[in-house]
């Protein structure tokens, strides 16, 4: 049973640390955060706490964006009122049991703060409420683990990282009982910290797991995920492991995806199951699997927010290229998986483990109730092999800059997501591809140094 407001404020006044962890997540869905005295904590319950708003106005290398409106030099940084969010409590079990509560952003008018990432999803969710539907999410995420610590990693410029296990060794249960210890940890700490596990295993890869977390509630479903990065960060450390979530590290091996499974519910059912069609699917999932179709190139930077994100999208790699759809198809953008009532739904296979789960399950549900909305027909045929080959109805852009363009400048992102997060978040990228862009890399220095 949930535990009451009252009841939460209680267990944290009686934790003999008298401190609490609060966070927020910034633009990249990096976990920011801070150890706040229980006193403070209990005072900022009603009104908030202070913020430095620099979390928006700077990049995952803590590097200030020089394109933005919202915050920077212009600004002076102030700070951003955040609001603790008691339904979010949990104990950290690797820390002590420490109090941890997550936190959104309010503006100067008391208006949820639009650049929120965790605000922009409850203004989805709400669309689908007003709809008369439930939204129920799980993100699943791949990742490789390496026996390192961060400071070999700096010195050797993060150059040939050595990974906790060798070969390939796709469900291996020899591999995970070779590091049971940190294998078990993660799965038995996660839980109790409120992230609760539906399937662990190894995949294809050196020193590479895939976990998927149980489903729920979608806001609930993004914070377990933005948790769990966190959480197996935390957790890796204790055993010696730097575990990355990269969209693909290397180009000898697959990258990481960050799938995302979804189904919407009205009245205690599951809308999206029908017994009576041919492949057990309703006419409302036939329109919202329709509107991931038709919104895919216009919401892609929310689903592949790197420029190493598109590193992981090629042909062969068990990622998408093409704009496609299948019945329990891994080749395609979106893979339909009818079945039972309980099990019936969607998995969009476009986003990587890079991804700010607040964004890109945003731009999942956006999307597919753009088409429930609108009544879309799926008018693009269902692939029944492989879906690399399949180009008839567009292909995925090659790269940030190219995707940001169009997620800029399209009049349905800005519809689904308003104009000031679109214009927003577009900077961001154009920033991040713009330090990119002036990068010298090992690649170039290794092809032309001595040749050209």
């Amino acid at each position: 049973m949930a535990m009451t407001n009252d009841q939460i404020i209680e267990e944290i006044k009686n934790y003999p640390g008298k401190k609490v962890k609060v966070a927020v997540t910034d633009i990249d869905g990096i976990l920011r955060g801070k150890v706040m005295h229980v006193d403070k904590f209990l005072s900022s319950l009603e009104g908030g706490f202070g913020f430095c708003n620099v979390v928006f106005g700077w990049d995952s290398a803590d590097v200030c964006y020089d394109n933005v409106e919202y915050t920077g030099w212009h600004t002076g940084y102030p700070d951003a009122e955040a609001r603790l969010d008691l339904s979010t409590y949990r104990k950290v079990p690797w820390d002590g049991d420490i109090p941890l509560v997550l936190a959104d952003f309010r503006d100067k008018k008391d208006h949820a703060l639009e650049l929120c990432p965790r605000n922009l999803l409850k203004k989805i969710r709400k669309s689908a409420a007003d709809m008369g539907y439930s939204a129920t999410f799980s993100q699943e995420f791949e990742w490789f683990n390496f026996s390192e610590n961060s400071d070999d990693l700096h010195d050797k410029h993060f150059m040939e990282p050595e990974p906790i296990t060798r070969g390939m060794f796709g469900y291996s249960l020899l591999r995970s009982s070779q590091r049971s210890e940190y294998f078990n940890d993660l799965y038995d700490l996660l839980a109790k910290f409120g992230v609760p596990i539906e399937g662990f295993h190894t995949e294809t890869g050196p020193g590479v797991y895939e976990c998927a977390l149980l489903y729920s509630e979608i806001l609930e479903a993004a914070d377990r995920a933005v948790l769990f990065k966190a959480g197996v960060k935390e957790i890796a450390s204790m055993h010696g492991v730097v575990p990355t979530f990269m969209a693909k590290w290397s180009d000898d091996y697959p990258g990481c995806s960050g799938h995302i499974h979804q189904s919407l519910w009205k009245d205690g059912s599951n809308v999206f199951c029908e017994p009576k069609d041919a492949d057990g699917m309703s006419e409302i999932m036939k329109s919202y699997l329709a509107g991931l179709l038709h919104c895919l190139p216009h919401v892609l930077p929310l689903l592949a927010p790197t420029v190493n994100s598109f590193k992981r999208l090629v042909e062969g790699a068990w990622a998408p290229t093409t704009i496609t759809w299948g019945i329990e198809n891994r080749t395609c953008a979106v893979r339909a998986i009818p079945g039972s009532e309980k099990s019936t739904r969607i998995e969009m296979r476009v986003p990587g483990s890079d991804t700010n789960p607040y964004l890109a399950m945003s731009a999942v549900l956006a999307s597919g109730l753009y088409g429930v909305k609108n009544k879309l027909k799926l008018e693009i045929p269902r692939v029944q092999g492989n879906g690399y080959a399949m180009k008839d109805h567009g292909v995925l852009p090659a790269n940030l800059w190219e995707s940001t363009q169009v997620f800029k400048n399209s009049k349905i992102s800005n519809e689904l997501f308003g104009e000031k997060f679109v214009k927003h978040f577009a900077a961001t990228r154009e920033w991040e591809w713009r330090q990119y862009s002036k990068t010298i890399t090992d690649w170039e220095r290794k092809r032309y140094f001595e040749i050209i």
